[in-house]
């Protein structure tokens, strides 16, 4: 509750598009339900009605836009936590909720008790503010997240694009970071199932770690790198290869750690495989 809220929720353009739904959600809201008693605000056609409860509704939708323009300043200068969000929300929710009861109370002499009229006054307003509020923020969150893995996606290729140096980042199936292996550590991966086994150099010793993902995924996201598919079931990190070995049961990729195995490469790999060897060589 004392953490900072997201920086989503006080972006320019995020605050717009939630004043804009949340004006739109309202005046779906009153006009399906028509909360407020405002079936008796006037003695009219269903148009006319529409554009009548559309005003009233604009109208207190102005405490939100003025809210939010406060905390949008308030927020530049300073840190808001999620507890004083919380609160600032409540306020809103009790702000429009006391100009709606004033409206029925003042211009239309609503005859109810003031403070049953106060209580679903404020009921309302919290359906009309909070759910459209949910729904957004989640909405902002997942865009967020999304964001992130590009970039971090995007940031890991660019990290890999100079064999031997930067980081290799393998993601799962969801895209979420699983390891992240310095690329002169990694030795090869190999496909088990439904998921692909990481191994690579831990203190000097190998170790490995499972992701569940596929070999074939792995090799598009790291196409232009080091790794490079040998056979159906393993790609290696070329940078580690120091023997290439042709024999009469085909061609075998000898990697320098000691206790490693030979990877054999097979005929649909063979040529991708010679032509990376030759562009090594010296």
């Amino acid at each position: 509750m004392n953490q900072k809220i997201p920086d989503y929720l006080n972006e320019k353009k995020n605050i717009i598009s939630l004043i804009v739904y949340t004006a739109i959600f309202a005046l779906a809201f009153i006009n399906i339900y028509q909360p407020f008693g405002s079936q008796q605000w006037y003695p009219v056609t269903k148009i006319k009605y529409f554009l009548f409860s559309s005003l009233i509704i604009l109208t207190g939708v102005l405490v939100v836009v003025l809210s939010r323009m406060i905390m949008y300043q308030y927020a530049k200068k300073n840190d808001l936590l999620l507890w004083q969000y919380m609160v600032w929300v409540l306020a809103e929710i009790l702000a429009m909720g006391s100009f709606y009861t004033a409206f029925e109370k003042i211009a239309l002499q609503d005859p109810r008790d003031l403070m049953d009229m106060i209580r679903e006054s404020t009921i309302n307003t919290g359906l009309i503010l909070l759910l459209p509020y949910s729904t957004i923020w989640l909405y902002f969150a997942w865009k967020d997240n999304k964001n992130k893995l590009e970039n971090l996606s995007h940031d890991g290729e660019e990290s890999v694009t100079a064999f031997g140096k930067g980081m290799f980042n393998f993601l799962d199936e969801k895209n979420e970071l699983r390891l992240s292996v310095h690329t002169d550590q990694v030795l090869w991966l190999e496909a088990a199932d439904n998921y692909v086994k990481i191994h690579y150099l831990n203190k000097g010793k190998i170790a490995t770690f499972m992701i569940r993902n596929s070999l074939k995924v792995m090799e598009e996201n790291f196409e232009k790198t080091a790794l490079i598919r040998c056979n159906r079931s393993v790609i290696v990190n070329f940078d580690k290869v120091k023997v290439l070995r042709k024999e009469k049961e085909g061609i075998f990729l000898g990697l320098e750690q000691e206790n490693a195995p030979d990877i054999p490469v097979s005929k649909t790999y063979a040529d991708r495989v010679m032509a990376r060897f030759s562009s090594h060589s010296i």
